[in-house]
């Protein structure tokens, strides 16, 4: 079949799709809705002359033709990016496509430094699109490895075969408590007592739970996969968790969090620069990095 722009647009939803694990999911990183979505799938089916995925009350499946397209899919959208660079790159312009992955909050952390990069890149040039995708940390690698993303910018213990991983700085978390919960306004000598009742929230970084070693109680009676849901199950007062000191700085200067023990109930997570071994020829990728790097430092 011959490929037309139409295509390529279906193909990306498609990838979107499968990144989200469903339409619904799919909505907020295409900005469409679900119903458009659904006919964009159908015209794509059609277009293939296959089914790509089950969908309904069972939920989103691939099929194995899903599969097949959804690897092709990624690797014809890599080769257009990588021809518009290299286009670009022989008239020693920088042109395209910035793609970032981050995890949510980073814009709350001073060390970032993201902005001031999408600052310099622009003043460079005007013909640079920018694509920033705020996920959760598992997607972060996700989103490099499968080329959607050409860096992230994340946390991650375990290092994937095919990323290159360049440490940035450690993020300090500490357990809080909000307003309205029994440790917000307790007594010195009451905190250890309260803290064997008090329920933790668990979240996407439990896998940290091991180096914490805090031997709090994790029921799983409250779970968040962002740091924004955390803040609204403490501010709720019926439960404590675990968040980065510099998103958590604005509700405990406003007197809406408490942080409880730091002394003792801290980990820290290195959060790294994320980049496909894949993409590091690449003259946009480059400039990209170089003022990554440069931007956190200042």
């Amino acid at each position: 079949m011959q490929i037309h722009d139409v295509d390529l647009r279906l193909l990306r939803i498609f990838v979107a799709i499968v990144e989200c694990g469903g339409l619904s999911a799919a909505e907020s990183r295409l900005n469409i809705g679900r119903s458009t979505i659904s006919s964009h799938l159908s015209d794509l089916e059609v277009r293939l002359g296959l089914t790509l995925c089950k969908r309904g009350r069972s939920g989103f499946e691939l099929t194995e033709p899903g599969r097949v397209t959804y690897q092709a899919s990624l690797e014809l959208l890599q080769q257009c990016e990588a021809f518009a660079n290299m286009i670009a790159s022989s008239k020693d312009e920088l042109s395209g496509r910035v793609s970032i992955a981050v995890i949510d909050t980073m814009v709350s952390d001073p060390r970032c430094g993201l902005s001031r990069t999408i600052s310099a890149l622009r003043k460079k040039s005007k013909s640079i699109q920018f694509d920033i995708n705020v996920c959760e940390a598992r997607e972060v690698e996700t989103s490099v490895i499968n080329g959607r993303s050409i860096v992230g910018l994340g946390v991650s213990r375990h290092h994937i075969r095919g990323l290159d991983y360049h440490a940035l700085h450690n993020e300090n978390n500490f357990l809080y408590c909000g307003q309205g919960h029994p440790l917000f306004d307790c007594e010195e000598n009451k905190i250890n007592k309260l803290l064997k009742s008090a329920e933790v929230i668990s979240s996407n970084y439990m896998r940290d739970k091991e180096v914490r070693n805090d031997g709090l109680n994790y029921q799983n009676t409250a779970t968040a996969y962002h740091d924004e849901g955390i803040v609204h199950l403490i501010l709720s007062g019926e439960f404590i968790g675990y968040l980065p000191e510099h998103y958590a700085s604005y509700w405990l200067n406003k007197g809406q969090l408490k942080v409880i023990k730091p002394e003792k109930y801290a980990y820290q997570i290195p959060v790294s620069l994320i980049i496909s071994k894949k993409n590091q020829t690449n003259p946009l990728a480059k400039a990209l990095i170089e003022e990554l790097k440069r931007s956190h430092l200042k």
